[in-house]
């Protein structure tokens, strides 16, 4: 803008052609004066002149050159508020912009509308607990650059926020409160009402009021407006609730206006039900001598309406009437009403539901919760409120009983994926480090085999020890697998060209007794996956099959591989499948299949249902980390006496146009050879490992030069030693692998580098993000190491 400009251009020097163009027009006025008199023959005056001129023009110099030169200040951009609030005005949620403690700077008009007395966000919370959620997402705001919170409790209801920084130099934080917020309840039963709801209850002879927490008339529907309200009343906006009707003894409603009319019964619905009193809608009847007021059409009209159940009971404790939602909620058929409360629920739990009835409907009318299990699902607790009621004829007692069937789902796979994840966690820490000790075990016998031949009597008990070693490291990758650190090689594939290359293998394993259906789809797109543990997913999942069957002298396996639209996947409404284009893998037997309680934990590590001796518990750990790793999904679905079938959806892998086709490597002459030479600096932080690993490369012709962390390292490549190769582990104290490679590599950028780890190669990758690096999974062999090694020095030689 320009304002930012003046500053500069007030404080820019002058050019110096500028500073001298009044000078040198007085010496030339002098100049022009002492040649004139010198001419007329006034040889004294040209002299003054001509002296005037040459003092002139040395105080001239001299004063420019001790001239001070003002340095140009840099004007900083200052916001212009005013516009960042019109540009604010754009949205129609309520949207600040602060600074990084909170404090506000610019509103829109949404905000200052929705948020009386402009507010801080932070002061939005109504309780402490808000606040701290707040303050929380402020900060990971501040941090990590966005944030966002939800169900906070604020002045006019639930709100949702999202913060985000903001500014050319990040020292603003933008906050934003979606539409999609929890609407406060007060609002939607106003709306309800004043809306259709209020004509339903209208139309059944009720008249409906909500008022608030101070009695004030929120809203109505339309009988109770024309009988209560006047037209003044309705024009000067809200009343008082007490001041339109009058309360008799026997706790009837007499409407003010309506004094012809019949006194009113009234009930008080509480919008809270564990708050006696406050805000609530007011059902007013008329009251006449009949049939109890419970059981009466109106009632039975009303509890239909609402979404929760709810049922009343008399003084004696028995059911008065209910409505369709407490049935669903309690397991109940369609027209059947059990005699008491405690019918309803497991034999612990009656006397509690008996005693709270009881209370509630002799006591004075309170409200409370129980926690309860039904006879329907006894291992799932369910809340039950208990209300006492007054002046509603039979009926003592309100029940509210919530379906929370899909609630309860919910928070059952929210903790078999925390517990997952957590299992998960601890497999891939505890391979992580069984990795090293695998490597240092491996190493060693490579090196005494070195020195024994075939028919020594220690070299079968050396092959003995190393053939354990790498069973032990079969049980460390498949842990590695099921906590997705597996190291991958993925390809692009055609899941039925996988099929085909493993049916052969499975026929033999699945013996004569069963039979294998291959099914194959069309329009399968092509996936991202490695094939050998792909092929390793489809003999886990057959080998399970073939024993679920053996039972049943046999059976049939099904593999069907078929393409599913994400239209397709829309229309599923899977809480946990994005929707997406997938190729689907199907597997199904005709096995015992597996029970319901068991189907939960059939991914969890070291869990099966075979006897003792005839299972690990890896083989389906393993498939949901290979299905998980590769981005895709698994999903098992069984009946007991009918089968089981997994099913794995993996994304549909799109090549963008042009993308270059990795070519395969072209094997040279003499790969064979594993002797170099060269100076290799070793960095391992574990004594056994870089023992194996530096007498394997010294006995393979390298000079090897060791350091236990990246400090180390970095002093050996200072110190003056032309190295060839650095070898590192990744994890290490105090500096690790990538810090210490990204510190070498500004003064050695052309240093090969060479990675070991027991992670997994692709998750490395990411979060290392160096080029130029190659990588050994942990446990290696010497042989191993020494190709690596020898690779990457080629490399290097071919590079240059």
């Amino acid at each position: 803008m320009l304002h930012q400009d003046l500053a500069p251009l007030d404080a820019r020097p002058l050019d110096s052609g500028v500073r001298w163009f009044v000078p040198g027009l007085v010496a030339a006025a002098a100049a022009s004066g002492a040649i004139l008199f010198y001419v007329i023959g006034e040889p004294l005056l040209s002299g003054l002149f001509f002296s005037g001129l040459i003092i002139m023009l040395v105080a001239a110099f001299i004063i420019d050159r001790r001239s001070v030169r003002v340095p140009l200040v840099e004007a900083r951009a200052v916001p212009d508020y005013s516009l960042l609030g019109a540009s604010l005005d754009i949205s129609i949620d309520p949207a600040a912009i602060t600074d990084s403690e909170g404090k506000l700077l610019v509103v829109n008009h949404a905000y200052r509308e929705r948020f009386e007395g402009l507010p801080t966000p932070l002061d939005l919370s109504s309780d402490p607990e808000s606040r701290d959620s707040l303050v929380e997402a402020r900060l990971a705001a501040w941090r990590d650059g966005a944030s966002c919170a939800a169900r906070i409790a604020g002045p006019s209801g639930a709100l949702a926020v999202e913060i985000e920084r903001v500014g050319a130099h990040g020292e603003q934080l933008l906050w934003r409160f979606p539409s999609g917020d929890e609407p406060d309840a007060i609002v939607v039963a106003a709306r309800r009402i004043a809306g259709a709801t209020g004509e339903r209850l209208a139309s059944a002879g009720v008249l409906a009021a909500l008022v608030d927490d101070d009695g004030l008339l929120l809203a109505a529907n339309k009988p109770f407006a024309d009988r209560a309200l006047t037209g003044a009343q309705r024009q000067d906006g809200p009343v008082r609730f007490a001041d339109i009707v009058d309360i008799h003894e026997d706790e009837t409603v007499q409407l003010r206006a309506d004094k012809e009319g019949v006194p009113l019964r009234a009930v008080h619905v509480p919008l809270d039900p564990n708050r006696e009193g406050g805000a609530g809608t007011l059902l007013m009847f008329e009251t006449r001598d009949g049939p109890s007021l419970a059981n009466s059409a109106n009632v039975q009209v009303l509890l239909e309406m609402l979404p929760i159940g709810l049922a009343l009971v008399d003084r004696d404790g028995r059911f008065l009437t209910m409505n369709k939602a407490f049935r669903t909620a309690a397991g109940l058929p369609a027209g059947s009403m059990p005699s008491y409360p405690g019918d309803l629920v497991a034999k612990e739990d009656k006397a509690a539901v008996a005693d709270a009835v009881r209370r509630n409907a002799r006591g004075p009318a309170m409200a409370g919760d129980l926690a309860v299990r039904l006879n329907h699902q006894p291992g799932e607790p369910v809340a039950l409120t208990v209300a006492g009621l007054r002046g509603l004829g039979d009926a003592a007692v309100l029940l509210l009983l919530k379906d929370n069937s899909e609630e309860a789902k919910l928070k059952r796979q929210v903790a078999q994926a925390t517990k997952m994840q957590a299992v998960g966690q601890l497999a891939g820490g505890v391979a992580h480090d069984f990795n090293n000790i695998l490597t240092a075990i491996i190493g060693h016998c490579d090196l005494m085999l070195m020195r024994h031949t075939p028919g020594d009597s220690d070299y079968d008990d050396i092959q003995q020890i190393k053939s354990n070693s790498n069973r032990a490291a079969g049980l460390t990758r498949q842990l590695l697998a099921f906590s997705r650190q597996q190291t991958l090689r993925p390809q692009v594939l055609q899941l039925p060209d996988v099929v085909s290359e493993v049916s052969h293998l499975l026929k033999r394993l699945l013996g004569e007794t069963v039979q294998l259906v291959v099914k194959h789809g069309r329009d399968i797109g092509p996936v991202r996956a490695d094939p050998g543990q792909l092929e390793q997913v489809i003999v886990n999942l057959a080998v399970n099959a073939r024993d679920a069957m053996a039972s049943k002298g046999g059976g049939t396996l099904t593999i069907q591989t078929y393409a599913v639209r994400a239209d397709q996947v829309a229309d599923l409404g899977s809480d946990i499948l994005p929707v997406a284009d997938y190729s689907t893998l199907s597997i199904s037997d005709t096995g015992t299949g597996i029970p319901a309680a068991v189907l939960g934990k059939v991914f969890e590590p070291f869990f099966t249902t075979k006897e003792v001796g005839k299972g690990t518990g890896l083989g389906l750990s393993t498939v949901y980390g290979i299905v998980k790793q590769s981005g895709g999904f698994i999903f098992a679905d069984s009946k007991v006496g009918a089968g089981t079938q997994f099913t794995i959806y993996l994304p549909v892998h799109r090549v963008e146009e042009g993308a270059a086709v990795p070519a395969k490597p072209v094997s040279k002459a003499g790969d064979e050879e594993l002797w170099g030479t060269g100076t290799v600096l070793l960095v391992e932080d574990e004594p056994m490992v870089r023992t194996v690993a530096e007498r394997a490369l010294t006995r393979h012709g390298y000079r090897v030069l060791t350091a236990t962390n990246g400090e180390e390292a970095l002093e050996q490549l200072d110190g003056g030693h032309a190295i060839d190769l650095l070898v590192s582990d990744v994890v290490m104290p105090l500096m690790d692998g990538p810090t210490m490679v990204r510190e070498a590599r500004k003064t050695h950028p052309e240093l090969p580098i060479l990675f070991m780890s027991g992670y997994a190669e692709e998750q490395l990758r990411k979060s290392i993000d160096i080029a130029n690096v190659a990588f050994l999974p942990k446990p290696f062999s010497v042989q191993e190491l020494a190709e690596a090694v020898r690779k990457a020095l080629a490399q290097k030689a071919d590079a240059n």
